[in-house]
């Protein structure tokens, strides 16, 4: 859960600065370190969902491949879950 935590802040993180780049001074080298920054962050959000066991349904799995925010949405769906739980150590227990 704090891997996709990290992930997910650093592919929101990234893709913001790529843009923001890309519509000030658009420098190469920024987009050079950047652009693999958010693509590995990317793929870490996608795999870190997909082995949760509290990620198991069909749902929150393919909110994951949203470019951008998909780890974001993944983290407040899976929070959500966990408050909505009838037992909070039941729920938090399953994801930690």
């Amino acid at each position: 859960m704090r891997t996709l935590r990290i992930a997910a802040v650093v592919e929101a993180a990234s893709l913001v600065l790529l843009l923001a780049n890309l519509l000030t001074v658009h420098a190469r080298p920024l987009s050079a370190l950047l652009g693999p920054l958010h693509g590995t962050a990317y793929l870490v959000v996608i795999a870190s969902t997909w082995m949760l066991p509290c990620t198991s349904t069909r749902a929150v799995r393919w909110r994951s491949v949203a470019p951008g925010v998909g780890g974001l949405l993944v983290l407040r769906r899976v929070e959500a879950g966990a408050k909505a739980s009838v037992g909070a150590e039941a729920g938090a227990g399953r994801c930690q």
